[in-house]
C-alpha cells in the first residue's frame, strides 16, 4: 500500500552535485525515521544518512560535510543533496523509512536510483 519512489540519479562528473528525492505515496498515517542507503557493486548496502521526524541527522563518515539529508513532512518526501561527488560515491541509492499506516507499522524501501560519478 505504501510506495517510495526515488528520483534525481544519473551521471555526474567528479566534484559535481546531485539532489535525490524520494516521495512516499499511499495511505500514510505518519513517517518516523527516514534514511538513505547505497550499495556499490560487490559491497553490502551501507548507511549514508538518516533523519528523524524532528530533523536530527546522522551521516556516514565518508559523506560528512558533502551530503545533506532533509525532509518535507507535508510532502512525505526525503531529499539527499550530494555535493563534491567522488567516484567512490557511485552506487545505487535507496531511500527507506519507518511508516505507520492505519493497518501496520514497518520499514519500507524504495526501488533505488543509480548514481554514477565519472569523468
Amino acid at each position: 500500500q505504501v510506495q517510495f519512489v526515488e528520483s534525481g540519479g544519473g551521471l555526474v562528473q567528479p566534484g559535481g552535485s546531485l539532489r535525490l528525492s524520494c516521495a512516499a505515496s499511499g495511505r500514510i498515517f505518519i513517517i518516523y525515521d527516514m534514511g538513505w542507503y547505497r550499495q556499490a557493486p560487490g559491497k553490502q548496502r551501507e548507511l549514508v544518512a538518516t533523519i528523524t521526524r524532528g530533523d536530527s541527522t546522522r551521516y556516514a563518515d565518508s559523506v560528512k560535510g558533502r551530503f545533506t539529508i532533509s525532509r518535507d513532512n507535508a510532502k512525505n518526501t526525503v531529499y539527499l543533496q550530494m555535493n563534491s561527488l567522488k567516484p567512490e560515491d557511485t552506487a545505487v541509492y535507496y531511500c527507506s523509512a519507518d511508516v505507520a499506516t492505519e493497518r501496520e507499522s514497518q520499514r519500507y524501501w524504495g526501488q533505488g536510483t543509480q548514481v554514477t560519478v565519472s569523468s
